[in-house]
Parts: structure tokens; sequence; C-alpha cells
């Protein structure tokens, strides 16, 4: 047995209780006391709507300390389902018939297509009142519902603390229960990572309904004492501003974000001569080296890239912090899991070799939600597979080579578009790149990619595809460069190389 909390509530427990806990714009900094009763609190009205440990409440909410809150209020009383307040009326009939919702927490006074779906299905509201006279992320819960909860009180390690969906970019997207055990071990081995003190300040940006912010931003920071500035969603051009008030230690975002960030750098350089960040941190896609050299020497900070995946309640790998040696390129060391490479049979291979991902051990969710087929094929002998291509270098280091999905198959050769992405980015002109599959009548797949050009600088498809050409082989070349104003991404900011080809119009 482990002496490690493995519960939400006895991970806050111990806590400094007059230190800081969470903050937000404009608002008093609510301490661990206040934490600690806040998620009581809405303990016993969860209970006293007749909801309890099982019950899966969504919560659509906007990003903000209220959320962050309210995640672990629920987590720690019943089973928290964050959803995209974004979501369209079809979108949040699937989630919600899918999660069997016992209930839905809104903001009071902010209107969304949930309400209609909410009520046509039956499932009761769950008023969020935001208490602004007091410390950033206190509020009150209000129903029209009253009962007696079946499993009242604080949850235990086995209880379902948070359920996910998958991101179901080539299929149904499956349900990912996570027990409390589960996300109390992913935010210890974040904070031993990160070696996470109560001094440290964490610059949340990530949304709130993502398993990232979500155990990343908020439960790993706090868990370690320290203090989550919460944002209230990503938005590049009040960033600086935002690392002005908050005076955070760190902040984690996913590659995309950390792009647009530098793209404002240069128009910030107060706000930047004042910012003092220990490290930054970078998970979710891969982070490419030329991203990470520029982001270190706009902040004269070690850039740290993990990575992670909700199935593992978020981290599974990560680059240490210096004076240990970090890999550009490279997603580190095991930072929690075990972590091994598998071939399609199930054995597993040597250092140097090439396979897929797998993982085992106590942030790894036991299996998904009524999906008895996607079970069978996620796990061989105990281990699960990421669908990750990888391979561990004679270090231990792990480099992921692709998404096994994402992998380009032109005409038999196997083209990984990280290593595209990657010879794009080298050239002068261009700020973000994403290489995909784009349907070929001859060779099945051909190489694609979209590029946004950096701030006043000019170029076209022929000088870009010659500049690759001049760097990789010419199987590996695009045959195909969209310059964009934006690359389009999905709702935490990731982008999805699965179904880009058809959104740009290159299905024929």
């Amino acid at each position: 047995m482990t002496s490690d909390p493995q519960t939400i509530s006895d991970l806050l427990a111990p806590l400094d209780g007059d230190a800081p806990a969470l903050s937000a714009p404009d608002r008093a900094e609510l301490t661990f006391n206040g934490l600690r009763d806040q998620i009581a609190r809405a303990g016993e009205q969860l209970n006293g709507f007749g909801l309890g440990r099982g019950d899966g409440i969504a919560i659509v909410l906007p990003n903000g300390a209220e959320m962050a809150a309210a995640f672990l209020g629920v987590a720690n009383a019943a089973t928290a389902a964050p959803l995209n307040p974004g979501y369209r009326d079809e979108e949040f009939e699937f989630y919600l018939t899918d999660l069997d919702a016992r209930a839905v927490v809104v903001q009071d006074g902010v209107d969304s297509p949930v309400r209609a779906v909410a009520q046509r299905l039956g499932i009761p509201l769950l008023e969020l009142q935001p208490e602004l006279d007091r410390a950033a992320g206190a509020f009150n819960l209000s129903a029209d519902i009253s009962g007696t909860a079946e499993r009242p009180g604080a949850a235990g390690p086995d209880d379902v603390g948070l359920v996910l969906h998958t991101s179901g970019t080539t299929s149904r997207p499956k349900i990912v229960p996570l027990r409390q055990r589960n996300l109390t071990a992913s935010a210890r081995h974040i904070r031993e990572t990160l070696a996470l003190t109560p001094a440290d300040r964490c610059l949340n940006i990530m949304p709130l309904f993502h398993i990232h912010g979500l155990i990343a931003g908020v439960l790993a920071s706090v868990g370690a004492g320290g203090c989550t500035w919460c944002s209230p969603g990503f938005n590049a051009m009040q960033v600086f501003g935002w690392l002005r008030e908050s005076a955070p230690s760190w902040y984690t975002a996913v590659p995309t974000m950390h792009q647009l960030i530098l793209t404002r750098a240069a128009r910030n350089a107060d706000a930047l001569a004042q910012t003092q960040l220990r490290f930054i941190r970078s998970s979710s896609s891969s982070l490419p080296p030329t991203v990470m050299a520029e982001l270190e020497e706009t902040f004269g900070a070690p850039v740290i890239e993990s990575y992670g995946m909700t199935e593992a309640a978020h981290q599974m790998s990560s680059n240490p912090l210096p004076p240990l040696e970090r890999k550009p390129g490279s997603v580190g060391l095991a930072a929690g899991p075990e972590i091994a490479i598998m071939d399609e049979d199930g054995a597993l291979l040597a250092m140097g070799q090439r396979g897929e991902v797998v993982i085992r051990g106590r942030n790894v969710t036991d299996g998904y939600r009524n999906n008895p087929e996607a079970n069978a094929t996620a796990y061989t002998r105990g281990w699960f597979r990421t669908g990750d291509q990888g391979v561990l270098d004679s270090d231990r280091y792990l480099t992921i080579t692709g998404r096994l999905k994402e992998i380009i198959n032109r005409g038999g050769e196997k083209i990984s578009p990280r290593e595209v992405d990657e010879a794009l980015l080298q050239h002068p002109s261009v700020a973000q790149a994403v290489t995909f599959a784009m349907p070929h009548d001859r060779l099945g797949e051909e190489i694609a990619a979209a590029v946004v050009l950096r701030d006043g600088e000019q170029s076209d498809e022929r000088a870009i595809r010659k500049f690759v050409g001049e760097r990789l082989a010419d199987f590996k070349t695009p045959r195909k460069v969209v310059i964009l104003d934006a690359i389009p991404k999905g709702a935490t900011g990731k982008v999805q190389r699965i179904g880009l080809a058809e959104r740009l119009g290159l299905t024929s």
C-alpha cells in the first residue's frame, strides 16, 4: 500500500490553509482553507440535490477560477464530466446521452444550447452563481431538485472522479473514466517532474474541459501547495498582460499556443522584462525544436516538453529540469508510468527499435466505459497501447515518431508527418506548419502541408517545396503546400492532422 494521497480531499488536506490556491484577474486570492471549504460546500449541496459518488455531472462553464473550483468540488463528491462550452446542440445531446449525465452545471445568467438540450432530455440544471464579492473560485449551487444521495460524502480511491471523451478523430469518441487514485497519482508525477513547491504560481491558459489544463494546470499545481492563476481562456493578445498581473513561475500550453505567444513577444518587451519564469511546459502534441529554442531565447527559461494523454490522466513522460539533459525533439524520460515499445504481435522491443508506445502504472485508466471491443485491443498483457509510434534511445529518452493512424503511407513508403513539419519550420518565413495525408488515386496517400507565414514575410508554394526538397528525400517532400492565415485546430488548440485534407478541400 502507498502512503501517497489517493483522493482529492486527501491531496489537499495537509496544505497550508492561509496560502493562496486559486487566483484570477482582478479578484482576491482563494486560500487553501477557502478552497477546502468551497469543495466541502459543493459536496453538501450536491448531496442535497440527491447526487453523490458515481453520479455523472456534466460541467459546462467558461474558463476561470469558478470552473477550476467546480471541477474539484464535483470530482470530490461525484463524477465530473467537463464539456466544451462551445459545443452545438447536437454535440451536447450526444455527450450528455453517452455519459448518462444525472445533472448539468451551468453558470447562472449565461446562455448556452446545453440548457435546451438538458431540458429536452429531462436532465436537471444546477445553476452556479459566482460570488464575485468573495475570493476567486467562490460559488453557490442552486437547483429545483432535492433528494437523498445513494452514496454521499467524499470520494474514495476507487471512485471515478473524472470522465472525459477521447477526441474521436477516426471513430466514435470513447469514454475514459479516471479514478481518484489515477488523478492523484498523475498530479504527484507532475509535481515531482517539475519540482513544484508552494512557492510556485501557475498561469493556466489551457481550457478546463481538457485533461492538460485540469491535471497539470490545476490539480498538480494546487496539489503541490502552489497557486493557479486562472485565465478566462487563451488569448495571445492578453497573455503578456496576464504574465505581468499574475507573476507566475511557470505556465503550460500546447505548441500552437506557444507559437502564437511568440508572435506577440516583440511587441511586449516591457512585460517580458518583468517576467521571471522558472520553466515553461509544453504538452499534448509535439513541440518543434525550433519553437523550443525560440521560447527559451525569448523568455530566458528552460522549456520542458512532456507527453500525455487522457487515458493516462495526462502525463506519461517528460524531459527533466536542468541540470539534467533536455533533448529537443524528445518527450523525455518515463515520468510516472512504465514505458516500453511493443511490436504488432505484442512483443516488447529493444532500445533503438521503433514500435508502438505502451504504458502501465497507477495513473492509467482501468479501461474505457461500456466499450469491450476497444478494451480488447487497447490492452496487451497489462500494457496499454497508446496508438503512438516511438523509439527509446540508449538513455531511455522517448521520441514520438508519429501517431500510428497519422503515418502517411505513400505507395508503401511510410512518412512521419512530424519529420516534414520540422523541415518546413526551418524555412525562415514559416511560423507554423502541419503535414498530413491527402488522397491520391495511384499512391493511396500523398503528402500535403499547411503553413502560416511569419508577420511581414512572403513566400510561395514553389519556394517552400524547393526548400524542403533540399533537406528531405523526394518522397518525403510535400506535393501540395497550402499557405493559410491560420491552421484549423480542435477545441483544445491542438492541430488535428486526420481530416485536415477534407477540411481544406484537398480530397480529389
